[in-house]
């Protein structure tokens, strides 16, 4: 699993973190090692339920993402296929989850980075961050680089949801846990 996000306690509790605060969250409920630098990346090897997964939690720039991604891959033998990737979306109002294979970078420069360097064929976790109310650039970046203005309940909500949609994804006989929730 990869949680996409921005290293550094400016960034720490951002909308575009999301991916960091559901990895944290996996790692509080299944006492999973603390994550060793690795890959670019924070990478914690344990097992949820009866799998031995890996959660890394790229340490470049999002924009750079993939770099550390694609190490991984190399590193530990995988493919995209295996991979389920964890990411703010502001096309998804606040709340809502999309899980999915396949599809765009939408705009994401985290997600770009990855279809630029280990391709499109990963499955995702698309949590909802909300859309500004602007189309200009810099405010969206301002937006998702912002702290959450939601109650801090709903935000921890958001965050066990998406953590839970995880959980399904590994669940055998859920078939990738391909689904939409809210």
């Amino acid at each position: 699993m990869v949680g996409l996000g921005n290293p550094g306690a400016q960034y720490a509790s951002t909308r575009h973190n999301v991916g960091f605060l559901v990895l944290e969250e996996l790692l509080r409920r299944h006492g999973l090692p603390k994550p060793a630098r690795r890959y670019s990346g924070r990478l914690s090897v344990g097992r949820i339920d009866d799998q031995v997964v890996g959660l890394l939690a790229p340490q470049t720039m999002m924009n750079n993402s993939g770099r550390s991604v694609a190490a991984a891959l190399r590193g530990l033998g995988l493919r995209p296929v295996d991979v389920l990737v964890v990411h703010d979306h502001i096309d998804l109002p606040f709340g809502r989850l999309r899980v999915s294979h396949n599809g765009g970078h939408g705009g994401h420069n985290g997600l770009r980075s990855l279809h630029e360097l280990i391709g499109a064929d990963f499955d995702r976790v698309r949590v909802g961050v909300d859309r500004p109310p602007t189309t200009d650039p810099d405010k969206v970046a301002a937006y998702v680089l912002s702290p959450f203005s939601e109650p801090v309940a709903d935000v921890q909500r958001l965050i066990a949801a998406a953590a839970d949609a995880v959980e399904q994804w590994l669940s055998p006989g859920e078939s990738g846990g391909i689904a939409e929730a809210t």
